[in-house]
C-alpha cells in the first residue's frame, strides 16, 4: 500500500554550485511511503507524516546554505559550533565564517532535487513507524509562467533563521507601469538578478577590487560572508522582502517618472509584498 502527502511543504534555502556560485532556491517537497496496514487500517497517520517531515526539513535545510561535501570545489574546517568554509566556482571564490547551524552539509558531489532527497532519505530512517518500509521524498521548484530571480541575503535584525547570512529564495516578480504588467521590466530584473547575493551596505566591512565582505552580529551569533562583486547588488536598507519591494519600486519610478509603478515581489512560493511609487 502506497501513502502520498503531495507539496506537504516548502523549503528556502541557498546552495553552493561550482558554476552558478551561490544560488538561492525554493523546492516544494512531496513524500510517499510504501508499507503494510496497521491495526488501524493506516500505513502512517497523516499527522504523523507531516508533523515529522516539516519539523524536520524546517531544521535541516530551511533557511539555511546547503554545502554539497564531495564536491572539489570545496573546503571547509569546523570549531566547535562553527564553520569556516571557501568555494571555488566559475564566479569566483565565495568565503564563508559562521555558526555551524546556518549551514547543512550533505554527502553528495553537487546539490540538486535528486542528490538532495537521497541525503535526507539517509537522515530520516529510523522515523516512522516499523510498518512503513520505504519513504520516498520529492523536490521541486514552483512552477512559474514570467519572469522571476533566485536571490539571497541574510538579515541581521531577524530573531530567526532570516538572520543566517547566507540563505535564499526563488521568487516571481511582477511589475506593473500604469496599471498594466510589463514584461519588459520584468524580464530586465529577472536577467539582472539572475543568482544575485542583495546585501546591506551597512553590513560591508571591507571591499577589493573584485570582491565584497559582509560581516554582522546576529543573536545565533557572528556572520561573514566573502563574494565576488559581480555577484551582488547592494541596497542602502535591510534586504526584507517588503524593503525590496520597496527599492524596486524607487529604482523602476527613477526610469519611469509619468507612470505609476506596482512592485509585487515574492519571497519564495505564495508570500511577499506589494509596494507603490
Amino acid at each position: 500500500m502506497q501513502l502520498f502527502v503531495n507539496q506537504l511543504t516548502n523549503v528556502d534555502f541557498s546552495y553552493l554550485d561550482a558554476e552558478r556560485g551561490m544560488v538561492g532556491e525554493t523546492w516544494l517537497a512531496s513524500a510517499l511511503l510504501n508499507g503494510a496496514l496497521d491495526d488501524q487500517g493506516m500505513v502512517c497517520d497523516f499527522g504523523v507524516v507531516k508533523k515529522t517531515l516539516r519539523n524536520w526539513l524546517d531544521d535541516e535545510l530551511d533557511h539555511r546554505l546547503l554545502v554539497p561535501v564531495d564536491s572539489p570545489a570545496l573546503s571547509y574546517t569546523t570549531s566547535g559550533d562553527r564553520i569556516q568554509l571557501t568555494w571555488q566556482s566559475a564566479r569566483g571564490p565565495i568565503e564563508l565564517d559562521c555558526p555551524l547551524q546556518a549551514v547543512t552539509l550533505v554527502g553528495a558531489e553537487t546539490i540538486n532535487e535528486h542528490s538532495v532527497s537521497a541525503w535526507c532519505l539517509q537522515q530520516l530512517m529510523g522515523s516512522f513507524p516499523v510498518n512503513v518500509e520505504q519513504l520516498q521524498l520529492e523536490f521541486e521548484p514552483e512552477n512559474i509562467h514570467g519572469a522571476f530571480y533566485h536571490y539571497s541575503h541574510g538579515l541581521k535584525k531577524h530573531n530567526g533563521n532570516c538572520q543566517r547570512i547566507a540563505h535564499g529564495h526563488r521568487s516571481r516578480i511582477e511589475i506593473k507601469l500604469d496599471g498594466r504588467r510589463s514584461h519588459d521590466v520584468e524580464n530586465a530584473w529577472e536577467e539582472r538578478w539572475c543568482d544575485i547575493y542583495i546585501g546591506t551596505e551597512s553590513d560591508l566591512i571591507e571591499q577589493t577590487d573584485s570582491a565584497f565582505l559582509f560581516a554582522y552580529d546576529a543573536p545565533q551569533g557572528h556572520f561573514k560572508l566573502k563574494i565576488e562583486k559581480s555577484h551582488c547588488y547592494l541596497m542602502d536598507t535591510e534586504t526584507t522582502v517588503e524593503l525590496i519591494a520597496t527599492h524596486l519600486a524607487k529604482v523602476i519610478k527613477a526610469a519611469y517618472p509619468q507612470q505609476q509603478v506596482e512592485v509585487r515581489a515574492f519571497e519564495g512560493i505564495n508570500k511577499g509584498a506589494v509596494a507603490f511609487a
